[in-house]
């Protein structure tokens, strides 16, 4: 048999526990109940998503990996890959950052460089809440007004 005594209001002590606002939160804040983990991937997409989003970036990879994702994206069903170009590792509180970029032909490459490693930083850290360490870039090519895209032959007319 449990003993309840009532309070001034004429309740048991145990429904007024079970009312309080601090019954509820007791354990502390909602932050500090449980782990949060983030695949390298998600923050390669971020990452990727950002870089794209600066002026005077074309493309994201090398040409080799630019090849293979052209051929990938017309396979039927298939997804545009947002992180080609990009390697991310991810701790539990800090994330490091390699991006592959094409640049326009007539930008500053450190200017686009710049605002790359500002842009995904920015983005990284406001979505995931991870301290971004380093963003490593690499130009691998720069795109020419006359030259043309990058895809593979059909072998099919």
């Amino acid at each position: 048999m449990t003993d309840m005594t009532e309070n001034r209001g004429g309740e048991s002590e145990t429904a007024a526990v079970r009312r309080s606002p601090l019954a509820k939160h007791s354990g502390g804040d909602a932050g500090s109940r449980g782990r949060t983990t983030i695949a390298d991937g998600v923050v390669e997409k971020i990452a990727g998503l950002a870089a794209r989003d600066v002026d005077g970036v074309h493309a994201m990879g090398s040409g080799m990996s630019r090849t293979f994702g052209a051929v990938r994206d017309r396979v039927p069903g298939s997804t545009k890959s947002v992180s080609r170009g990009v390697k991310a590792e991810v701790g539990e509180v800090q994330a490091a950052l390699d991006l592959e970029i094409v640049v326009e032909y007539g930008v500053s490459i450190a200017d686009v460089a710049r605002d790359v490693r500002e842009n995904v930083i920015t983005a990284v850290e406001r979505m995931t809440g991870l301290e971004v360490v380093e963003v490593n870039i690499a130009v691998s090519d720069v795109k020419l007004p006359d030259e043309e895209e990058e895809e593979p032959e059909r072998r099919i007319q």
